[in-house]
């Protein structure tokens, strides 16, 4: 059907998704950004176009005995009502719920709405991907639930006398909510359909057994990555390859730098030996050791004497040190193989 020119102006170059007949001239067109309702020219009226942009935060339903009036608010930009015929409103609110769902970013960029159930309180939106649920007055806003399909592992149904339960498994736990018996087989076909298509499966038993494995896999993996043994034979070993893969001229300048840190050592040991087992034989000796007349010793020199010792030890720590560093690097560069 050629759409009016009024209604082409304001389409701005979009492509209509959705078309509603309103009756009479009068349509409804939904594009992925907004719905347009169009009024024909009356005889009280003239031709109008009103426009309604998707990106509400809450929307409403209220309904009398032959008309039906869907709010859209927008938070602080207000809201903005269209009305139609009662008997249009499931028509209507498919496309128009999922334009809100796209413009949220709820759903992604080409994912398509399936099918749209109202029940009193419950609004239920499946897509291909996933499963909407909104419980409140409102038919939606931005307290929804949402159940991803790749996170579904398990789907059942259990009949009430006046309610069906749905029982979805998602991330290991089971959510429910009911759908009247009346509607019950259709809320069943939908969701089975949407959920085993995703996952490319036959059945639900299908479903069941696919993503048992993967728990069984998963486990598996799992126990693996904390064994306490590790790899095994790279825990063992690692320094007894360094000394043997070690060439023989590297070795002989380890063993060098040991037999120099022996030699070090010694010569600091026979120092303080000499420095503390040296005993005065005369008073010549006395005086040269800082010994007085009667042969007590003189403090002051034994105290250079110690102050001299110290800086020895001192300095031959030092060098003991710097030797050790400059082994250590020998190490590390043969075993890096260098």
């Amino acid at each position: 059907m050629t759409l009016p020119e009024t209604v082409t102006d304001h389409l701005d170059g979009e492509e209509p998704v959705a078309e509603v007949d309103l009756g009479g001239e009068d349509r409804l067109l939904v594009t992925p950004t907004r719905t347009l309702v169009y009024r024909a020219e009356g005889l009280l009226s003239d031709e109008t176009v009103e426009e309604f942009p998707h990106d509400a935060e809450r929307v409403t339903l209220t309904t009398s005995r032959r008309k039906a009036k869907l709010t859209l608010d927008y938070g602080l930009d207000g809201e903005e009502t269209l009305s139609l015929p009662k008997a249009k409103i499931d028509e209507v609110l498919h496309p128009v719920l999922a334009g809100v769902l796209d413009a949220n970013g709820i759903t992604d960029p080409g994912e398509t709405v399936k099918r749209t159930f109202r029940f009193s309180e419950l609004t239920l939106i499946v897509t291909d991907e996933r499963v909407v649920k909104h419980i409140g007055q409102a038919l939606w806003d931005e307290e929804y639930e949402e159940y991803p399909f790749e996170n579904v592992t398990d789907l059942a149904f259990e009949p009430g006398n006046v309610a069906t339960s749905v029982v979805l498994t998602h991330d290991g736990r089971q959510e429910r909510f009911k759908a009247p018996n009346e509607d019950a087989r259709a809320v069943e076909a939908a969701i089975t359909d949407a959920l085993l298509s995703y996952h490319d499966v036959r059945d639900l038993d299908e479903l069941r057994a696919e993503h048992a494995d993967e728990e069984v896999d998963d486990a598996d993996s799992e126990a693996g990555e904390d064994s306490p043994f590790g790899e095994g034979p790279e825990l063992f070993g690692e320094e007894e390859s360094i000394a043997t893969d070690t060439e023989p001229d590297e070795q002989s300048e380890s063993d060098a730098a040991s037999d120099s840190e022996d030699d070090t050592r010694d010569q600091l040991i026979r120092q303080v030996e000499e420095a503390t087992d040296d005993e005065p034989a005369d008073d010549s000796t006395d005086a040269d050791h800082g010994s007085t007349a009667d042969g007590t010793p003189d403090t002051a020199d034994l105290a250079a004497e110690i102050d001299d010792l110290r800086d020895a030890v001192e300095n031959q720590q030092a060098e003991l040190e710097r030797q050790n560093d400059l082994i250590e690097q020998l190490i590390e560069e043969l075993r890096q193989g260098r």
